[in-house]
């Protein structure tokens, strides 16, 4: 698959890029991507809800009402999870949500994204990203010429660049990940996803 490779003000440079079939072209595995995605959510959750057992509430174990004559059921004391302000039964405790994925199902994962992207047309490869100074505004201009102004935007660095970042952090729906940050959830939460040549071949030799 060859793509055009453009410039930062959305026009062609006349160059073309070819891109790895078995990364950028083969056919999506739903499956994984759900399980990447599942694992990316799961291992990033708190796991601090907690809720009190009828054991933690702190009333007292006095007996309110008679054992029999009362007409009803035999009450208990006010930590009886049937009264108000009583414990929790089977309540939320503290746990880790994380759970094992094999690295060739994430990587399985990560190329059917990258394919799903190129498949669907929401991938861009531009020549270089640059500015001279820390603007918001140079950013904007470039959502403009790409024509992704409003859409969910990932831009993939080959390298940590301090410029662009302070650029785009302001802009609302857009993010910037160098390849070693790029992950199958970042992909599939995008629109358009914005690749510089040099991290076309950070990525191809990640994951060839």
């Amino acid at each position: 698959m060859e793509i055009s490779i453009l410039n930062q003000a959305g026009e062609k440079t006349g160059k073309k890029i070819k891109l790895n079939d078995e990364i950028f072209g083969i056919e999506p595995n739903d499956h994984a991507i759900y399980l990447d995605v599942k694992q990316f959510l799961a291992n990033n959750r708190q796991g601090t809800a907690k809720a009190k057992q009828r054991s933690e509430n702190a009333h007292s174990t006095r007996k309110l009402g008679r054992q029999k004559g009362g007409g009803g059921a035999r009450p208990g004391d006010l930590k009886s999870p049937v009264r108000v302000g009583g414990g929790t039964i089977f309540g939320p405790v503290p746990r880790d949500y994380s759970f094992k994925l094999n690295k060739k199902v994430k990587q399985l994962a990560r190329r059917s994204a990258l394919s799903l992207r190129a498949k669907q047309d929401q991938l861009i490869v531009l020549d270089t990203l640059a500015f001279e100074a820390p603007k918001t505004k140079a950013m904007v201009e470039v959502l403009a010429k790409l024509n992704v102004t409003g859409k969910k935007v990932l831009f993939v660095l080959p390298e940590n660049n301090e410029v662009v970042l302070k650029s785009a952090r302001n802009i609302e729906r857009t993010n910037v990940v160098t390849v070693n940050e790029l992950n199958t959830y970042a992909i599939m939460n995008s629109n358009a996803l914005v690749l510089l040549k040099d991290s076309v071949k950070a990525i191809e030799e990640t994951l060839a």
